[in-house]
């Protein structure tokens, strides 16, 4: 018998309780929203899921936004100093990347990156996916760190 139940697919063997807990129903709060995306067929692995290096890229992607805002010109990834896969990402899924300022240093900005799939079977849950931390680094025109000026 098929579970109808709007709980998110989860991982082969996971128990029912796994699956409710994984379910989120509101996105984080304290965090901003800075984009959202659908993996196309092209991005899927041997597997059947989303290849994890385009969930990467689009991680580093979405990081950059707030860092862009202090940084005021060039800048470069310099660390990714977590990663960290929690749930596969499914063709299909809508996946929501939250960001939020963890610290702002002389030549760096260091931000965490949190990505929530939404099922393309159960539209209106969330499923924690992906949480990173990233560094960047604010850059010259010939490549060296530069002073992030203070407003």
């Amino acid at each position: 018998m098929s579970d109808s139940s709007s709980a998110p697919e989860a991982i082969p063997g996971e128990s029912r309780e796994a699956k409710a807990a994984a379910a989120l129903s509101s996105l984080p709060a304290d965090m901003e929203l800075v984009l959202k995306v659908i993996p196309l067929p092209a991005d899927v692995n041997a597997n059947g899921d989303i290849f994890g290096g385009w969930v990467m890229a689009q991680c580093d992607l979405a990081g950059s936004v707030i860092p862009a805002r202090y940084a005021k010109g060039r800048m470069a990834t310099v660390a990714v100093n977590e990663f960290v896969f929690k749930q596969p990402v499914r063709l299909g899924d809508i996946l929501s990347f939250f960001s939020k300022l963890v610290r702002v240093g002389r030549t760096s900005i260091t931000v965490t990156v949190e990505v929530f799939a939404e099922r393309f079977k159960a539209q209106g849950a969330y499923v924690k996916v992906t949480q990173a931390t990233f560094t960047y680094v604010a850059i010259d025109d010939n490549g060296r760190p530069r002073p992030i000026e203070k407003s």
